[in-house]
């Protein structure tokens, strides 16, 4: 019944079996629920209409692999909430992921704006949510942004996150029940980023990668993820990955429909 339920979404080309209660719970519940009317989010969504028509420009620090689209490093606002924040659906499976699995401690790799920060901390108000991000122009607008949507308790970490999140990892009492790695599109930094944040997760924790098939290099550190010993279910919804630990699962690779 589970598999030939989740079968009918999958994209074509995967012959894969599903008899997962816990990815076909999560599915149903979470990544595909019923059609519904949102209003969590409508302070989120009008700060980011807001900044759509602003055209102020900044200067970028960009320690990552770079954008597509420009060469210079000077920005209009309104770019950046066009091209660096995830739109609004995305947004919004991040806020029921992090309803679902109610995680006390959440990462952040690469704020930028702060859009996508906020809906980590709208679903989870009592949780302690860090956000990293390299570049301090970007940041400090985030900073601002998180005061307009009253969340005034999110850490924002400023700096190279190839040093700042060593330095972070090192220091924490707390495990990670939830990270979102948004940061450098590139192979060995994202490989690096995974194995540092690994040592400070939980069994139960929930990893979140951006853009697994953004280039070559993202799509190889998405086949090693998979690859790790202590990964044991991981989903592939295109746009992003979705990574779990639990022990008490069999270890399986799901691509499913977003």
């Amino acid at each position: 019944m589970i598999s030939s339920y989740l079968t009918h979404f999958f994209r074509a080309g995967n012959e894969h079996s599903i008899h997962s209660p816990f990815v076909f719970d999560l599915y149903t519940q979470v990544i595909r629920p019923p059609k519904k009317i949102s209003t969590e989010f409508k302070e989120i969504e009008a700060l980011r209409r807001k900044l759509l028509k602003v055209n102020d420009e900044i200067e970028i620090l960009d320690l990552g692999a770079g954008s597509r689209r420009h060469s210079s490093n000077r920005r209009k606002i309104s770019t950046i909430v066009k091209n660096a924040e995830k739109p609004a659906h995305f947004g919004e499976l991040f806020y029921r992921l992090t309803r679902h699995f109610q995680p006390q401690t959440i990462l952040e790799l690469g704020t930028s704006l702060g859009l996508t920060t906020g809906y980590f901390a709208a679903a989870a108000p009592k949780s302690r949510l860090v956000t990293m991000e390299g570049c301090p122009e970007t940041a400090r607008l985030a900073l601002e942004n998180f005061k307009t949507l009253n969340f005034p308790d999110i850490q924002c970490v400023v700096g190279n996150i190839d040093q700042t999140l060593p330095k972070w990892v090192a220091e924490q009492e707390q495990l990670v029940d939830m990270a979102f790695f948004d940061a450098n599109h590139r192979y060995e930094p994202t490989i690096r980023y995974f194995n540092e944040v690994m040592k400070k997760a939980s069994s139960q924790a929930v990893f979140i990668f951006d853009d697994i098939y953004w280039s070559d290099e993202m799509k190889q550190a998405w086949e090693y993820i998979k690859a790790q010993p202590d990964v044991t279910v991981t989903i592939d919804l295109f746009w992003i990955g979705l990574v779990f630990f639990r022990k008490e699962q069999v270890k399986e690779n799901f691509v499913l429909r977003f």
